[in-house]
């Protein structure tokens, strides 16, 4: 039961209802001195010491302990007398076993403070939360350390307001440090001060890139492909939208309504105003429109470039569609109820007046459900075997319709092949930008142009297999830190809790 106590002599066990007293000394052994170093066994006197050692049965456990005070048979040593220590268990100043102090340690680590003094009272270990705090604050960081393969990221302190950056190694997931503020100088005077760094793993920031560039100018920058893709999934579905004109004419959900005639009417007052020279703003002023609003429709030739998808989800009433198609094209003047009892008949779980918005919108006389800019996005970027076979021929027909949109396609696709690292993707990404360029397909064209602002870096992730995953995963466990703290301790005290975990 107490085995921890192994090195004092046990004396005595006296039971004190909710309080469990262990009396011990230490063993009669010289032991050296703390400045010189002499063995000695002389006793000078006896002192005692009341620690607190890990509960038993639920109660708490107290060690009075009765410690030696030795004098020192060295001549000319300063320290005459000094009292001993029990290594491994007993520390100077300390009112806590080692072992009781390292599970203290272990919880305090994953709560801190106010989380962590109360699962200490649950575990019959009372501390308060300064106490818990001050705890975790003593614990030692592990020793720095100059990685072969940095992972730089940054993360919110204060969202865009206040920033900071971290740095892990990205083979193994170490924490390295954290960084005040995000910008190129506190990185650059980091590396600097450690150097050694081999290859640097980062997402596209140019303040981070400009930073390695200055303090390592033979360190190898790889961009990490997850935020490359991402980026292609931005400017899909951003082409999608401005290509909704015409794979939406493909499942019309309703004849053109109140929203439509007004976009039309906008745009030739717009317009005819540009014609005659009036300016911008002055537009803005004289039709009561933002400024942006009157861009928008300035840089469209015609007003169907405007035109939305309809944005309608799947509903209940989708599977018996056809069923509802028949009947209607059979009989146009069958009620809604008489409509509602069979398809009740049928499996229908929905309510009456889901049925009457669904053929009121007029989404029963389509082929297929209406589908969104950002489900279509989804489809183009999803690889062509986890489709459905529905959604293929969905596709499929799209692309006849919408011939940028078949190029979009294939642009994705050969663009998802390069992200399996390999030799050689380097020079397919140079034929991609090229065909990319070429296509009639401006928001691609933007997103060759930021490949080309950090074409070395792209090139690097897409033929090593460094990347920024494990930094990432680092950045979301410190969110949830945060979140315990819910914003009151100061950086000192995140920056120790990260570089613990």
């Amino acid at each position: 039961m107490f085995s921890g106590l192994s090195d004092l002599v046990i004396e005595d066990v006296v039971d004190e209802n909710d309080l469990i007293r262990v009396i011990a000394r230490t063993r009669d052994e010289p032991v050296p001195c703390p400045v010189c170093g002499v063995l000695t066994g002389r006793v000078h006197g006896f002192c005692g010491r009341t620690v607190t050692d890990v509960p038993v049965d639920g109660r708490k456990v107290v060690v009075s302990v009765t410690v030696r005070r030795l004098a020192c048979p060295a001549l000319g040593c300063p320290q005459q007398t000094f009292r001993e220590q029990v290594p491994g268990l007993l520390e100077r100043y300390q009112r806590r076993t080692n072992r009781l102090t390292g599970q203290l340690g272990a919880v305090v680590r994953e709560l801190a403070g106010r989380a962590g003094a109360r699962l200490s009272q649950a575990l019959d270990i009372a501390v308060s939360r300064s106490t818990a705090l001050r705890l975790l604050m003593r614990l030692p960081l592990p020793p720095p350390r100059v990685p072969r393969v940095l992972g730089v990221d940054d993360f919110a302190l204060k969202r865009r307001h206040r920033y900071a950056t971290i740095l892990i190694d990205a083979e193994t997931g170490e924490r390295i440090d954290v960084l005040p503020g995000r910008g190129a100088d506190a990185l650059e005077v980091w590396l600097r001060a450690h150097p050694g760094v081999e290859i640097v793993c980062r997402d596209g920031s140019g303040a981070y890139g400009e930073a390695i560039r200055r303090a390592l100018p033979d360190a190898t920058q790889v961009s990490d492909r997850w935020h490359v893709w991402k980026n292609l999934c931005d400017k899909t579905l951003a082409e999608v939208r401005s290509h909704s004109s015409c794979w939406a004419a493909v499942n019309p959900a309703r004849p053109a309504g109140v929203r439509e005639q007004t976009i039309r009417e906008r745009w030739q007052q717009i317009h005819d105003l540009l014609d005659k020279g009036v300016g911008l703003l002055e537009c803005a002023r004289r039709l009561n429109l933002s400024l942006n609003t009157v861009k928008r429709y300035a840089r469209t030739r015609e007003p169907e470039a405007l035109r939305r998808a309809p944005r309608y989800r799947p509903t209940l009433v989708d599977p018996y569609r056809d069923h509802l198609r028949e009947r209607r094209a059979a009989e146009p003047a069958v009620p809604v109820l008489q409509l509602f009892r069979e398809i009740k008949e049928l499996g229908y779980t929905g309510s009456l007046n889901l049925l009457y918005r669904y053929i009121t919108q007029g989404r029963a006389e389509g082929d297929r459900p209406v589908i969104t800019p950002r489900r279509l996005a989804r489809l183009l970027l999803t690889r062509p075997d986890r489709l459905r076979e529905a959604d293929t021929t969905l596709l499929q027909e799209l692309a006849v319709t919408c011939p940028e949109l078949a190029e979009l396609a294939r642009l994705v696709r050969t663009f998802a092949e390069l992200l399996t690292p390999a030799a050689g993707n380097d020079a397919k990404l140079a034929a991609w930008i090229t065909d990319a360029r070429a296509a009639n397909l401006p928001h691609l064209h933007g997103f060759a142009n930021g490949l080309e602002l950090d074409r070395e870096a792209v090139n690097a992730g897409i033929t090593l297999p460094h990347h920024n995953g494990r930094t990432e995963g680092v950045n979301t466990r410190t969110k949830r830190i945060m979140r315990q703290m819910h914003g009151r301790a100061g950086f000192d005290l995140l920056r120790h809790r990260i570089l613990l975990q």
